[in-house]
């Protein structure tokens, strides 16, 4: 769906502590400006004030645009949700993920081209314990990675900070056990990593399930239930290309929610970001924003 070309107000939120920051958001400003996108600017030195600014602004704006990665964007979900404003990205993050999954170019310029066109894809977003994610939700490695990771770590090293503090958790990493609820089916597992999936992409790259789309209406769910963690570490190609549902030590599932509890409380991490700990439940909304897509998206990630 696209809109009319004529002149929009938007609400511009750029995460500062983004790995591109402002020498990036530069070159897109006059992209849109000139594209009939009049911007109101706010910079949100905490990522805590995002979806109240979002709210603020909701009866002065068309749109909202957010200049950051999925951790600025994952901020900025409760207050699109609450407002129901579309919403355009430039992708100024590490990973951007998000971007990868609606087939956004990941160069700004392009990315607000994407924006001017006015077309609009209507997407699914996960809950995880009522916390909104666009990409993935985890309970295990993945959590703990997130611990690891630091804002200058990211922006020293972009994507290979990810490979790097992966490699050092893998050498500690322990299994544990947790109670999977899949539909009707309870399950005890013994696993390293619990993985919900919303989106197609996560992680740099990564992709949750061959056939995953973020408008596809269900979750996918996989848990890496390895005896030997160097099993797991030979597997980075597998899990770039989505195929880590056919070996034997992944269990997959798929559907509309799933539960996950532990014999402690564990943190969940949503893209990227700590939000809460098991007990933990992971639910859908279908449909529940429109984002600004490209005319022609990208059919593929670009790595």
């Amino acid at each position: 769906m696209a809109e009319s070309p004529q002149q929009r107000r938007a609400l511009l939120i750029v995460n500062p502590a983004s790995r591109n920051g402002q020498q990036a958001i530069n070159a897109a400003l006059d992209r849109l400006q000139s594209g009939g996108i009049v911007l109101a600017e706010s910079v949100c030195d905490r990522s805590a004030d995002i979806a109240n600014c979002i709210l603020a602004h909701r009866n002065m704006v068309d749109c909202v645009i957010v200049g950051g990665g999925d951790g600025t964007l994952n901020a900025a979900c409760p207050g699109l949700l609450a407002t129901g404003l579309p919403f355009g990205v430039l992708p100024l993050g590490t990973a951007n993920d998000f971007a990868r999954s609606i087939g956004l170019p990941l160069d700004v310029g392009a990315a607000a081209e994407a924006i001017c066109s006015g077309k609009t894809r209507k997407i699914d977003i996960g809950e995880v314990n009522g916390h909104p994610f666009f990409n993935v939700a985890s309970v295990g490695l993945a959590a703990d990675l997130a611990q690891h990771l630091t804002t200058d770590s990211k922006r020293r090293f972009g994507r290979l900070s990810y490979a790097i503090s992966a490699s050092r958790l893998l050498m500690q990493a322990r299994p544990f056990h947790a109670t999977l609820l899949i539909g009707e089916q309870k399950t005890m597992v013994r696993t390293m990593q619990i993985t919900v999936g919303n989106g197609r992409f996560y992680g740099g790259g990564n992709i949750v399930a061959t056939d995953a789309q973020i408008d596809d209406g269900h979750l996918d769910l996989y848990s890496l239930e390895f005896s030997q963690v160097w099993r797991m570490a030979l597997m980075i190609r597998t899990f770039k290309k989505g195929g880590h549902g056919a070996v034997d030590e992944v269990r997959t599932a798929r559907g509309a929610s799933f539960e996950v509890i532990t014999r402690r409380p564990r943190p969940v991490n949503a893209d990227g970001e700590l939000v809460t700990q098991t007990p933990a439940r992971f639910t859908q909304r279908r449909q529940a924003l429109s984002v600004y897509v490209p005319v022609m998206p990208l059919l593929t990630a670009p790595l």
